[in-house]
């Protein structure tokens, strides 16, 4: 089976890194399966990436909610009757620390986040098995088409007092991560993650003309700006492809060099600066 035979499905895949990460595929000539609860975005993006072709579809789905992903499936099914790669995107934030962090807003972002990621992974890791026995696969040869992506983040390691429910979720995400990949390894199937820094999305445009906001995420940035979803999305197809056929339990991180520094460096906007 030719490599632009393969499928993908994008969760949290409708706007910013999910939706860098479904252009990149299809430029490739991947299939794709958007799948979020923004169904206007998710629809347009589907559309607009060739969805009257048949190599776009979108699906409207609540990562948190079994029956919804259970439906996930079967419309990856009917739609393209396999799926080879899953990047596990969707993800929520909420404010609060250990003193004042709601508790329903916790158990949502650990329901997405987690609970989500753990949803999606189990139902699509169990299809990928199904296709290799199937198929009767080497282990050999699915390394090099199958992959599970968990998009994680540098508050997986590093975080943020107001970001508690964030930062535990990412952590958490990155130890399942290892513990699939191991589970994963005999079948040829890889299971990486991937760890963004400050990345221009939506969340962040929030912040983009606050130059006191924008001067402290670059004092903590050493290479001096924002990243691109672009570039998210330019690692996820390289953990997708053969060229990362050994690459199995890991977290890469894009972060312009902030898990690096050990203190932030000086604003472009202070005095004596250039």
């Amino acid at each position: 089976m030719a490599a632009s035979d393969r499928v993908a499905i994008v969760t949290g895949g409708a706007k910013g890194i999910g939706a860098a990460c479904a252009r990149r595929f299809i430029e490739e000539g991947l299939k794709v399966v958007i799948a979020d609860i923004d169904s206007e975005a998710g629809e347009t993006l589907a559309h607009d990436l060739g969805g009257s072709r048949e190599r776009a579809l979108f699906v409207d789905c609540d990562v948190s909610d079994k029956l919804a992903v259970n439906n996930l499936m079967a419309e990856t099914r009917s739609a393209f009757g396999r799926v080879d790669i899953l990047i596990n995107n969707a993800a929520v934030i909420a404010s609060g620390d250990i003193l004042n962090l709601d508790i329903a807003d916790f158990d949502k972002v650990m329901g997405v986040n987690l609970r989500g990621a753990f949803l999606v992974a189990r139902a699509v890791a169990k299809q990928m098995v199904e296709q290799i026995e199937a198929d009767e696969e080497r282990p050999d040869d699915a390394r090099k088409r199958y992959a599970i992506i968990n998009m994680s983040s540098v508050n997986a390691v590093m975080s943020i007092p107001n970001q508690l429910a964030y930062s535990a979720s990412k952590g958490a995400l990155n130890q399942m991560t290892k513990a699939m990949a191991l589970s994963m390894a005999p079948y040829g199937v890889r299971v990486n993650a991937i760890g963004p820094g400050s990345i221009n999305t939506d969340i962040l445009r929030a912040v983009l003309d606050d130059k006191s906001a924008m001067a402290k995420i670059m004092s903590r940035t050493p290479l001096g700006r924002l990243g691109d979803p672009d570039e998210i999305a330019s690692i996820a197809w390289f953990l997708a492809g053969r060229e990362a056929s050994y690459i199995t339990g890991e977290c890469i991180y894009a972060d312009g060099g902030r898990m690096a520094l050990n203190y932030t460096t000086p604003s472009p906007d202070e005095p004596g600066t250039n």
